[in-house]
């Protein structure tokens, strides 16, 4: 049996602005289905304070982890049952995001104790080779390269994938919508510290010289249907938002990285069914390439945008 997991950061969110994802219908704030359209509305459009913590991955984790990775590979072929089975047996590396304890009197169901809001962790692929989610990662990012990029890009990103000698690791970094982005300095700090720990203890995990991101990002959807090879060349000229603003920071640092639409996949709002200020968002996947001698560079940023 799992042990207690340890607590390791807390952060409070601020209260939503007006127009922000916070307020949009996400699926932390519509798991509740009773009540009249206009108690449900007013639910909503109040101010919500939910504390959170970080604790260690624990088994009682799999359904959450599992969930969360689904809303990021959503209908790609990735053995997402695999993936949070891995993770979960590498448990001295990353956190899992939960509600703080709540006063006793609140209610006498348990079931969101336990409910993940969001975590972050780290697979090694190259350590990982011959596992089916590795592979299957590995190819999916490859098959979408071959088709959104230029032909020398996807023989760069093959040979990076297929060398042995510099590891590549997957940094998985995934929650809610609403969940407050402060959650992921001191997450990220902690990965860091864990990572290091791991490569000096030579446990799963060590040293990768590459890091593999896969980010949610929107741009805005145009109306006309353009074909493939002007959706490459209009692809860098489209704004991209990070759903994890702290992304765009392994962006800037990356020596790879390029777009691929998920919009035929997404079926939730999670998922990608986004529009800002009534202007439809077309939903994406940003593949990143990041060395990992930039990693603490791009920590210092994230602490500068981050720290209070």
């Amino acid at each position: 049996m799992a042990t207690p997991p340890k607590r390791r950061a807390r952060a409070q969110p601020p209260a939503p602005e007006p127009g922000s994802e916070s307020e949009s219908g996400s699926e932390t704030e519509s798991s509740g289905g009773s009540g009249s359209e206009d108690e449900r509305v007013e639910e909503v459009s109040g101010e919500v304070n939910i504390e959170f913590e970080a604790h260690s991955i624990s088994d009682n984790d799999y359904s959450g982890i599992k969930k969360l990775l689904q809303q990021l590979f959503l209908k790609a072929p990735v053995n997402t049952a695999e993936l949070t089975d891995i993770l979960i047996q590498q448990n001295h590396i990353g956190s899992i995001i939960k509600q703080a304890e709540v006063q006793e009197d609140s209610s006498d169901d348990d079931d969101d104790d336990d409910e993940v809001f969001g975590f972050i962790s780290f697979l090694n692929l190259t350590e990982r080779k011959g596992t089916q989610c590795a592979e299957q990662i590995k190819e999916l990012i490859l098959s979408r390269c071959e088709k959104n990029c230029e032909q020398h890009v996807v023989e760069q990103l093959d040979k990076l994938l297929k060398d042995d000698t510099k590891p590549v690791g997957l940094l998985l970094s995934e929650r809610f919508i609403n969940v407050p982005p402060q959650i992921a300095l001191p997450m990220h700090q902690q990965l860091q510290k864990e990572l290091m720990e791991a490569q000096r203890t030579n446990k799963p995990c060590g040293k990768c010289h590459y890091y593999l991101l896969i980010s949610k990002t929107f741009t805005e959807a145009t109306k006309s249907n353009s074909k493939k090879r002007e959706g490459k060349k209009n692809q860098q000229k489209e704004e991209l938002m990070f759903a994890n603003a702290e992304e765009e920071f392994f962006y800037e640092k990356a020596l790879l990285k390029f777009n691929y639409s998920v919009q035929e996949e997404s079926d939730t709002c999670l998922g990608g069914r986004w529009s800002f200020d009534d202007v439809p968002m077309k939903p994406l996947r940003t593949v990143m390439i990041v060395p990992a001698d930039g990693i603490n560079a791009i920590m210092d940023k994230l602490k500068d945008y981050l720290s209070p």
